[in-house]
């Protein structure tokens, strides 16, 4: 059996049942190129047509397609038993309630003496279960049962899994990491200011996300009559799609904010929206951490954002961005106008949030996180 200090290369398969991307998956993928950096072997099993296959397979990963129609899939449960055995695998972490109740069945069946089974087989791979949402659980047997440990992306989710009745020595926090690397501004890269026609010395005020109702982005856009009575040059920027798009054009049209709101719809050159900003504002209903604090504070941004479950985690309210209550345009308005009387300040809390997400929110800080997670169930006696 591998011990907790030994550093024996790992496998590591991943199971997604989604067929989607947003940050589950992008984690996924993230702890994969992690892992692989680190001489482990990282795996993914996604129904087919996931998107993460494609995403993985680019990326140079073998990625299996099998379907998972339900939480008791025979076929399914089979093909992973076998995949898990034929590729030796130590460490299963699953991402969604059906894949973890069928990779979980699978992989707990490698543990019973089953006729056929080798009698000196190695131990079963220790189960993971990443939870990646702020979000009620709806069944203990995914979360208290079925994995051996149980890995939330903040403080904020772990506690609250503990109060759903998961044990506390099952359960750590694991925060989401990015990579560095890729944020870093290219003065090459043709400016976003230009592209809108906006003047240089015009402020920026900017947001990246799926444009969904709980973001807040109709309570940023109602606070922004209230910035532009003292800030009249300013300019915004929503990057990102979703269903209320149209919803919000309208609005934009009723406050007569056209040619000060731009919706770029979605960006794949985050970074190029990023590096014209002068403050990142997301005034989110929920989020179990935020990557999108993460990758403005990467780009040196300070944020306004609001107070609620994993968000003051990554944003530190008066050091790296000021924190403000859900759904109030009033408190959104002053903030964003306190921070853009103080350029100074701005400057301050944007570099005090690069230095807090390089230190704690690096995609290294993450994979090495979920390497120590893993051995110490590997330590662990089947």
């Amino acid at each position: 059996m591998m011990s907790a200090s030994s550093t024996s290369p790992l496998t590591v398969l991943h199971t997604e049942s989604s067929l989607g991307w947003g940050g589950q998956e992008n984690r996924i993928l993230n702890e994969m190129l992690g892992l692989r950096d680190l001489g482990h072997t990282a795996l993914v099993a996604c129904q087919p047509g996931a998107r993460l296959v494609g995403r993985a397979r680019e990326a140079g990963f073998t990625a299996y397609e099998v379907p998972m129609r339900n939480a008791l899939d025979l076929p399914g449960i089979l093909r992973l038993r076998r995949l898990m055995q034929q590729r030796g695998v130590d460490v299963v972490n699953t991402h969604s309630g059906r894949d973890t109740q069928v990779a979980g069945f699978a992989a707990r069946s490698l543990s019973l003496g089953m006729v056929g089974l080798d009698p000196n087989r190695r131990p079963r791979p220790r189960i993971v279960r990443t939870r990646h949402l702020a979000l009620p659980i709806t069944s203990r047997l995914g979360y208290a049962v079925l994995p051996d440990h149980v890995v939330a992306v903040s403080n904020f989710v772990g506690d609250y899994l503990v109060s759903a009745g998961v044990p506390r020595q099952q359960v750590s926090a694991v925060p989401t990491g990015i990579d560095l690397s890729r944020y870093v501004a290219d003065p090459a890269v043709p400016g976003l200011r230009a592209e809108l026609g906006i003047p240089a010395d015009a402020p920026l005020v900017g947001t990246v996300a799926i444009l969904r109702r709980k973001k807040g982005h109709a309570e940023l856009l109602e606070a922004i009559p209230a910035v532009l009575a003292y800030f009249p040059q300013t300019h915004f920027v929503f990057a990102g799609d979703g269903p209320q798009m149209e919803n919000l054009k309208a609005r934009i049209a009723e406050l007569g904010l056209d040619g000060r709101v731009h919706l770029l719809g979605l960006r794949r050159d985050v970074v190029n929206v990023l590096q014209a900003l002068d403050l990142f504002v997301l005034p989110t209903h929920q989020e179990a951490l935020g990557t999108a604090f993460m990758e403005a504070g990467a780009m040196g941004l300070p944020t306004v954002a609001t107070r609620v479950d994993g968000v003051p985690e990554v944003v530190a309210d008066g050091v790296s961005g000021l924190l403000v209550p859900v759904n109030d345009s009033a408190a959104i308005a002053a903030a964003i106008s306190e921070l853009l009387a103080d350029p100074v300040r701005r400057q301050a809390m944007g570099a005090a949030a690069q230095s807090r997400i390089r230190e704690r929110y690096s995609r290294e800080v993450m994979v090495a996180g979920m390497v120590e997670c893993y051995r110490r169930l590997l330590d662990r006696v089947s």
